[in-house]
């Protein structure tokens, strides 16, 4: 990867502070990506702190692997944020977490590699896992998916209007040649739409779509918030920062379940004892977004929006 696909860290100095970092504690990235939050993560450790760091990009990891050797306080791991609460029962670290970050969705290495095939701005190979040694290439699941299931991706996951009439273009096409590159599709899907919104590309959504389904984001983020809330102590905290209403939702609903108690998730009339109606969580503050100097270096910020949690019991 070229030295000039650099990352602009979003939200950086806020998500660190809402974590409250304690020199003496044991935190998670679950979203390393170029370790913009790791590292300062780590300036605020003491020499006992603990920090790891979970990514499946094999770029990502890397840039995590020489962390590790420039600091032992650091591990990186190369596994999905779902899957934390194992890696940290091996380590002997579970419920013992006092707080866990994630930064979701693509980051801008991925998004400015060409190669790597997530953009339609940068034509490149169709592929778009975050981890190319996992599951199939969107090329793959173009060529093999019917124009049903296609048009289900791009409505479900990508909230495009026009998602059948854009996957019936692609479908059409792909029978007279297949999809390789990510401009040519991008093309075919371009003018398929017939209502082009101000300032966004016509193929972002159906990209979004693709990519969120071929890397399971959606069903990673719900396990792994779970796997994330299991994992922290008491007084631990959860921060999270989304960059689209899907992810934003599933975040936020699961925030206010928690801070209700198990008992508003039970049938209505079934007896249940005190404790399941104490709160499990308390939100910390509002929802906050990036700030008008940070959008102004770095436009990418404007969707992103952070909340944060911390367990009580």
């Amino acid at each position: 990867m070229s030295e000039a696909l650099s990352h602009i860290t979003v939200l950086l100095d806020e998500a660190v502070h809402a974590l409250s970092v304690r020199a003496s504690g044991c935190y998670v990235d679950g979203t390393f990506g170029r370790g913009g939050h790791s590292r300062l993560i780590l300036q605020q450790l003491g020499c006992d702190g603990q920090l790891l760091g979970f990514d499946k990009d094999p770029l990502a990891i890397e840039t995590g692997l020489q962390l590790q050797q420039q600091d032992p306080r650091f591990s990186i791991v190369q596994r999905s944020f779902a899957q934390m609460d194992v890696e940290l029962q091996q380590r002997q670290l579970f419920a013992e977490v006092d707080g866990v970050l994630l930064d979701l969705g693509v980051s801008s290495p991925q998004l400015d590699d060409a190669e790597r095939g997530f953009s339609f701005m940068h034509d490149g190979p169709l592929d778009m896992r975050m981890n190319p040694a996992e599951g199939i290439s969107a090329a793959q699941w173009i060529a093999e998916v019917s124009a049903q299931e296609m048009a289900r991706v791009f409505k479900e996951y990508g909230e495009e209007r026009f998602a059948k009439r854009m996957a019936n273009a692609v479908v059409a096409r792909r029978e007279q040649q297949p999809f390789t590159r990510t401009a040519d599709l991008a093309a075919v899907l371009t003018a398929a739409n017939p209502a082009w919104e101000k300032g966004k590309n016509p193929a972002t959504r159906a990209f979004q779509g693709m990519r969120i389904h071929l890397n399971n984001e959606l069903t990673d983020l719900e396990a792994g918030l779970e796997a994330a809330m299991a994992s922290l102590k008491v007084g631990g905290r959860l921060v999270v920062i989304s960059f689209h209403s899907l992810e934003d939702r599933i975040v936020k609903q699961f925030m206010r379940r928690l801070a209700k108690g198990e008992a508003d998730q039970l049938p209505r009339h079934l007896p249940v004892i005190a404790e399941k109606f104490e709160p499990i969580v308390k939100i910390i503050g509002k929802p906050q977004y990036a700030s008008a100097a940070e959008l102004k270096a770095n436009p990418r910020a404007r969707s992103a929006v952070m909340r944060v949690a911390e367990k009580l019991r």
